[in-house]
């Protein structure tokens, strides 16, 4: 016998839609179309959205977003990109040739990196000149020398003379294998910001403080129990475990650090051992001198590290020169009660006693696929050498220019009310050709968190065990930093591109597991 489909007698009056018959007939459309749909390889809605992203497809590449004719400027700094207006503009008016225009275009840096890399990895073009920050430049480092993402600068740079004009250190962040691939755009030198209105209130000379263990000893008797709750209310200094930046600013002025020269980690060295076991003891236990404590936390970049700082929650500070702006813009009601003065030295036996360190920075590269690599290099020395540009730097954002040549500018010497009339901006100078070389390491993000790691580790190693000193905690910071540095070389080993030495020490099976 025959199947009949439900509607197979219905009347034809009915199967148009007539009389009450209509109804049924309705139901059978739709008993149809169910039918369909379900042999459809995605549901009704799936279907829905692909035809939207096909309309929509059609409309963007009906209508395309307009595009500069000449090249790009990509940076991450509103502050930047307000200041290269003016002589991009004067570049561009003496160009006739409108594809030679220079179009600089303000991006967030995550979508910068994102652009910057995509092109670097799939040989597609970016903009023709790129200024990036420290972090995002290091992964355009990843592979061999001559896939560089950047031009290389090298020769052109000593060829006018550069190598020379521009400080020597700023240039380690942009190098790789001995290349350099980017002019420097700043230096930022660290000092120690403090609260001159209540050191000074408390009649304490800082001209007596050359080591940490003077910062410890003069400025301890600021750190008071104000309400009564057994506790001090005041600290001497910013800083805590969850700072990483912090963290580096610190190893490097010891004369420690993440990476050597050659990039070969250097994360399990006897320097940042010392730095991390001096570092636990100024956030742990009794204020110092009962016990070792000198630091609090007040996080930078926050509204509430900010309250803490206006309130004296801590006296100190690390402060590179661009900090100063944030402080300015951030902290006003701080203007006149703050004033500078070179970072307290490490104490022998670390490597180094210089009085500063650095934190940040940024450089101007040229893309490989870029047309015209001369134009754009003449063009980054346009923006980067101004000696116009050098002095808007440092008045609207606090930064001194790597520039050797400039820094006879008296605009340097002039008192800034902010910092109690202090001529900041020689003072930073002073210290610019002292600041540590960095690392241009991909592996350098990698690092960092590693011996965040073990800072928090030992952190809480020492809770356990109070009272401790630093020669207590040695040996656990080494056994520490030891697994920090071999999880780093599991990841290096890995990069066929990456030369390290024979003698390192080769992660076994097992410590390759415990790494990842």
């Amino acid at each position: 016998m025959a199947t009949q489909t439900p509607d197979a007698h219905v009347p034809s009056s009915a199967a148009a839609g007539s009389g009450p018959a209509g109804h049924a007939s309705d139901g059978g459309v739709r008993a149809r179309l169910t039918r369909a749909v379900d042999l459809l390889p995605f549901s009704f809605g799936g279907l829905l959205i692909c035809a939207l992203a096909v309309v929509s497809g059609v409309m963007v590449a009906a209508n395309p977003a307009p595009r500069s004719p000449g090249p790009e400027l990509w940076t991450f700094a509103r502050l930047h990109h307000e200041m290269y207006e003016p002589i991009i503009r004067q570049w561009n008016a003496g160009e006739a040739d409108p594809s030679r225009h220079l179009t600089p275009l303000l991006l967030s840096m995550p979508a910068l990196e994102r652009r910057m890399l995509s092109g670097f990895l799939s040989g597609m073009p970016t903009a023709e000149l790129l200024e990036v920050e420290r972090r995002v430049a290091a992964r355009a480092f990843v592979g061999p020398v001559d896939s560089v993402g950047f031009v290389d600068l090298t020769e052109r740079l000593r060829a006018d003379g550069l190598l020379d004009r521009i400080n020597a250190p700023s240039f380690s962040p942009w190098s790789s294998r001995g290349r350099i691939f980017g002019i420097p755009h700043d230096v930022h030198p660290v000092m120690l910001g403090y609260r001159a209105d209540i050191v000074e209130a408390a009649g304490i000379d800082v001209s007596k403080i050359h080591t940490w263990e003077d910062f410890a000893r003069e400025m301890a008797p600021l750190m008071v129990d104000k309400d009564g709750d057994g506790k001090s209310d005041r600290w001497l200094i910013n800083f805590w475990p969850s700072q990483s930046d912090l963290i580096e600013v610190l190893l490097l002025q010891a004369g420690g650090g993440y990476f050597d020269e050659a990039g070969v980690p250097t994360v399990n060295s006897e320097a940042n051992a010392r730095v991390l076991a001096t570092l636990v003891t100024w956030c742990i236990g009794e204020p110092y001198p009962k016990g070792t404590r000198i630091a609090g936390d007040a996080p930078d970049f926050s509204a509430s590290g900010n309250a803490l700082k206006l309130e004296g929650y801590v006296v100190s500070a690390l402060m590179p020169d661009w900090m100063c702006n944030i402080w300015r813009n951030e902290i006003p009601q701080l203007a006149g009660k703050v004033k500078l003065m070179p970072l307290p030295a490490w104490p022998k036996p670390l490597p180094s006693q210089r009085r500063t360190s650095v934190w940040g920075g940024t450089m101007l590269g040229i893309a490989r696929t870029a047309k015209d690599v001369d134009a754009m290099y003449e063009v980054a020395k346009r923006l980067y050498l101004s000696d116009d540009l050098a002095r808007t730097l440092y008045t609207v954002g606090d930064i001194i220019t790597p520039v050797r040549d400039h820094w006879s500018d008296p605009i340097f010497d002039k008192p800034d009310p902010f910092f109690s009339g202090q001529p900041k901006g020689r003072m930073y100078i002073d210290l610019a050709g002292d600041v540590p070389a960095r690392s241009s390491s991909p592996y350098y993000i990698l690092a960092q968190a590693r011996v965040q790691d073990a800072l928090l580790s030992l952190k809480d190693h020492a809770e356990s065990r109070l009272p401790v000193t630093i020669e207590d905690l040695l040996p656990e910071a080494r056994r520490l930093l030891e697994k920090a540095q071999r999880a780093v070389l599991v990841q290096m080993r890995r990069n066929t591109f990456v030369d390290l030495p024979a003698g390192l020490d080769a992660p076994t099976e097992a410590q390759t597991g415990a790494a990842q």
